[in-house]
């Protein structure tokens, strides 16, 4: 998969776009490049959709790295359930992602990213907080949702010029 620096830029830019829209981090960020590996748009949101908030608003793994996953996942998965060498090759790349994630954003935990203390996460509602001016103003999801399409980016980068 050959892609110009310029359609990655693009490519970040939209899963940014995509979370300033009203859709979840993970959403933002699979939805970006989701057409890469057969996915259309609608079907790529609704996959990722159950990841935002960090997994369901548990405040756990940040859905926008939930997001680089399930696209390491699309790029190179193993299909068989035997494959244990695709298996561990699929491992390696989301270990060294997630990592590059932890180092650039200080946490991959929604909680910790959020400044979340005890009692705070422990009464994490279901319910999507509304998005509005003040909402985009205390968060910093639209910068994580920009450093996870990056980061994937990156190493999209990184495979063509190998």
């Amino acid at each position: 998969m050959n892609i110009s620096e310029q359609e990655l830029d693009a490519r970040v830019a939209q899963a940014v776009e995509n979370f300033m829209a009203g859709y979840g981090c993970c959403q933002s960020v699979v939805a970006a490049f989701a057409d890469l590996y057969g996915l259309d748009d609608a079907l790529a949101k609704k996959i990722a959709a159950g990841f935002g908030g960090g997994v369901g608003r548990l405040r756990m793994m940040c859905g926008a790295v939930s997001g680089i996953v399930m696209l390491v996942g699309l790029d190179c998965g193993q299909t068989e359930g035997s494959d244990r060498e695709g298996k561990s090759a699929c491992y390696k790349v989301v270990q060294e992602l997630l990592a590059q994630s932890e180092a650039e954003n200080g946490s991959l935990i929604c909680a910790e990213i959020l400044g979340l203390k005890g009692h705070e996460k422990a009464h994490c509602s279901y319910v999507a907080s509304p998005r509005t001016a003040e909402y985009y103003k205390q968060r910093p999801c639209a910068a994580k949702v920009e450093s996870a399409a990056r980061i994937f980016a990156r190493y999209l980068q990184s495979k063509a010029e190998r």
